[in-house]
């Protein structure tokens, strides 16, 4: 069975220097140690598990000071290894204005990236924001999908005042209210949204434009309605995407078998969803 994962980090030194006032947060977060590998072995991972995977870049540096995992960087990522790396999704910083449009616009023209990530806690800021609306008016006129995280993040967890993070920043309501806005965008939403995943349900149910990957949570931990959701109603929305490096393909792999679903509902989420709605 194909495997498209659409929320992949790059997990090279160049990515973990984009986050790096975060390392310790999501060291403690995810009980790991936060290291970055080279770019072979990330490559070497994804073959492993049989993984096309879809780059995220990352660029929060107005807040930050931090130099960005940039577009560029993943659109050559992707050029060097087309084989696993089967596109990468472009960030801008929204708080540079004028610039995050024109580094927008250069993305999608020089660099061809699949479209735009938005982690709005970490960038304080909602996606409906009255003052983000050229942006996203230009992102609309691009033709180009956005993939939006909603719920919690491990990114300032249990660090004082949660490192300024504010967690409504990435409630479902935004979405919502970005997709009446802009009736022709897909919007991806990403991760389960905890703790408003019946909110993210709804607005998935409700807004034809809204689709949602479940990256960044162990598949067992999913709520018993999310699972039914997933085989039933939802099963033309799911797509899969792991958030690499935060979970091995291992265990996120395993644990999706052990939800027990059919054939046709694990080939829906794992490569015909996004196929069809991206054109992967």
């Amino acid at each position: 069975m194909r495997r498209i994962d659409l929320h992949c980090y790059p997990g090279t030194d160049v990515w973990l220097g984009s986050q790096a006032p975060y390392v310790e947060a999501l060291e403690l977060y995810w009980s790991k140690p936060w290291v970055a590998r080279t770019e072979a072995e990330v490559v070497a991972d994804l073959e492993r598990f049989g993984i096309e995977a879809v780059l995220v870049a990352f660029d929060v540096e107005s807040l930050t000071g931090s130099p960005p995992c940039s577009n560029e960087y993943v659109a050559n990522m992707r050029r060097r290894h087309p084989d696993v790396l089967l596109q990468a999704w472009g960030a801008v910083d929204p708080l540079k204005g004028e610039v995050a449009i024109a580094e927008a616009e250069e993305a999608v023209k020089v660099h061809e990236v699949l479209g735009f990530h938005f982690h709005p806690i970490i960038g304080h800021y909602r996606v409906d924001e009255e003052a983000l609306a050229p942006l996203f008016e230009t992102i609309d006129g691009l033709g180009v999908p956005v993939m939006i995280d909603v719920g919690t993040t491990g990114m300032g967890a249990g660090m004082p005042g949660g490192m300024g993070a504010i967690l409504r920043h990435a409630h479902p309501e935004a979405v919502d209210a970005l997709a009446a806005r802009f009736p022709n965008l897909n919007i991806i939403a990403a991760h389960p949204g905890w703790p408003w995943i019946d909110e993210m349900t709804a607005v998935a149910l409700h807004k034809a434009n809204v689709y949602w990957e479940l990256s960044g949570w162990a598949p067992k931990y999913f709520p018993p309605s999310l699972r039914t959701d997933i085989r039933s109603r939802l099963r033309h929305k799911i797509m899969f995407g792991s958030d690499h490096p935060s979970m091995p393909y291992e265990r996120v792999l395993r644990e999706w078998d052990e939800l027990g679903y059919d054939e046709a509902v694990m080939h829906a989420v794992f490569h015909e969803n996004a196929e069809r709605v991206l054109g992967l």
